[in-house]
């Protein structure tokens, strides 16, 4: 599935590691895949919430207001997972290490570690996505956001699209329909229905 990712949608990705990151929460959850959706203010996402004054400033700040942020992750408690995500990936037909190569092929060997890593490698896509190696420990993806990756999958079926963009992941995020990211959007009371349309009409130009 992986390989089908444009570049957009493989930065939003890594985008919502950052994200989480910087606001010292853990799991990444929907909230911080909605963060970096909205990082380009000119994309067709942000365009499309921009009307309901949805924007990176405000969800920041409703996440920040209902989850609190906590310490690092503690390391002690991060086993590694490979074997999990593996089984979880090949059920939705994703290869781990053909995904860990075309990640290093796109931003090069590397890319997605942080400076400095000292802490021993406890890899998995979904659960470390290789950022966050280091002294600050890996932090996973939460079994929602697992889910919404995956709908975006669907989503571009649905659509017949041979490419996943970022407007298949907010699909795929409203698809699933529950998490913080579904109730920063849906409080600001945003036409589900014609968000839907404006991101199906995005992505119909993309592939045209």
């Amino acid at each position: 599935m992986f390989e089908r990712f444009t570049h957009g949608a493989r930065e939003i990705v890594v985008g919502a590691q950052q994200e989480a990151r910087e606001l010292h929460q853990s799991p990444i959850g929907t909230q911080h895949l909605l963060l970096a959706m909205l990082a380009d203010p000119s994309s067709a996402i942000a365009r499309a919430l921009a009307a309901d004054g949805i924007d990176q400033r405000y969800v920041r700040a409703e996440i920040l207001r209902r989850v609190p942020a906590d310490a690092a992750p503690d390391t002690a408690t991060l086993v590694d997972r490979d074997a999990d995500d593996r089984e979880a990936l090949k059920a939705i037909g994703i290869d781990l290490d053909q995904v860990r190569r075309a990640i290093e092929e796109n931003f090069g060997p590397g890319a997605l570690r942080l400076p400095r890593a000292q802490a021993p490698k406890r890899r998995g896509l979904f659960g470390r996505f290789y950022a966050g190696e280091g002294a600050k420990g890996h932090i996973p993806f939460s079994p929602r956001n697992k889910k919404v990756l995956e709908l975006s999958l669907r989503e571009a079926l649905r659509l017949k699209h041979n490419f996943i963009a970022p407007e298949h992941l907010l699909l795929g995020l409203l698809r699933e329909g529950d998490g913080l990211a579904m109730q920063i959007i849906t409080e600001r009371e945003v036409d589900l229905g014609r968000l839907r349309t404006t991101l199906t009409q995005a992505l119909n130009d993309k592939a045209a």
